[in-house]
Order: structure tokens, then sequence, then C-alpha cells
């Protein structure tokens, strides 16, 4: 079930992506509506999975000091094998297929540089994988990811 979002069903995803542990009442007098239309929009949102869930998104302090972007280039027909392996190493976080030069756009955090340059030379030795370039995350500027 595909479900068709309104200005008001956008503007109560916005409130969720700024703060999603808000009360429902909270979330209701901030919307303007009573407290069970904002339940119900949110059951109905869950349901048809525009929301997926609700997640703990970490400060600076407790998440992994170094990120970094791995830009991969397969072997046709490899991408399985790859992305198998990709899986099995922890410090890959996110995953993207894409167009352009690089097959693959791979999200890395690590706690340590050393941590960090096993996890690039673990993607470079991988079968499958004709070459990588990467590229270390300095500061972040601007953030919308929820």
């Amino acid at each position: 079930m595909i479900v068709q979002l309104d200005d008001t069903d956008r503007a109560l995803i916005a409130a969720l992506q700024s703060n999603a542990r808000q009360p429902v009442a909270d979330l209701a007098r901030g919307l303007g509506l009573a407290r069970t239309t904002v339940q119900a929009r949110l059951e109905r949102l869950e349901r048809g999975g525009a929301i997926l869930g609700y997640t703990l998104r970490l400060g600076e302090a407790a998440s992994a000091p170094l990120h970094a972007t791995a830009l991969v280039n397969i072997e046709l027909r490899a991408g399985p094998a790859v992305l198998a392996r990709l899986r099995s190493l922890p410090a890959v976080q996110v995953v993207h297929t894409t167009s352009g030069r690089f097959d693959l756009l791979v999200q890395i955090a690590a706690q340590t540089t050393q941590e960090l340059d096993e996890t690039l030379d673990r993607i470079g030795e991988t079968r499958g994988v004709k070459g990588s370039e990467s590229l270390i995350h300095l500061s972040t500027k601007i953030d919308r990811s929820g």
C-alpha cells in the first residue's frame, strides 16, 4: 500500500525528523490538530510505509569519530559477491549503487585510523572490485538526514 502524502502529513514528518521523541500531544499542538487525528495519521503513515521506524541519531560524542566514502568500481556481474563482502565489514554503514564513473558509493564509520585503513584495504582486495577511491570526511556543513 502506497500512501499519498498531503501537506499535513509532510508537516508531521518534518516535526518528527526534528525530534522523533515528541509526544503525540505536542505534535498535535504544534500542528493545530487533535491528538487523535495525529495518532491516526501516524498509524496510517506507518502502515503505508511512509514511516519505517523511529531511530536514534548519535551525537558527535557517541558516534565513530572517522567517516569516509569509498567510490568503488566493480566487475560486471560481481555485484552480489561484492555486496556480501561489504555487508560483512562492520565499519561499512551504507552502500548505494550509482550512475556515472563509479558503481558503488560506500559510507564507512570507524573508531580509529587503523580500522578505517583496514576497512579500505578489505574493500580494495575484494574479489570483483576493479578499483576504488576513498574520501575522508573532514567536517559536516549541512546534514538533513533526519
